[in-house]
């Protein structure tokens, strides 16, 4: 009985373990898809200052608040 137990402990320990690495995958590919957008937009076309002072207005304002400001201009 206990060596089943054991067996069955360490296939659900398996498991987690695959679901952490793909919960991991997933979060990278996320990342990755976001910094395409921003390349494609241009962004990363910016000189650094300009991209600095744009990514502290958006740190200082709040996405929500950069969003709500430029879909209201657009």
């Amino acid at each position: 009985m206990a060596k089943s137990l054991d067996a069955e402990m360490a296939a659900i320990e398996a498991e987690e373990r695959k679901l952490a690495d793909r919960r991991k995958a997933h979060l990278r590919k996320l990342r990755d898809t976001a910094i395409d957008r921003v390349e494609k937009v241009g962004l990363l076309k910016l000189p650094l200052d300009r991209l600095e002072r744009l990514m502290e207005a958006v740190k200082t304002l709040g996405v929500d608040e950069v969003e709500k400001r430029l879909t209201a201009k657009a």
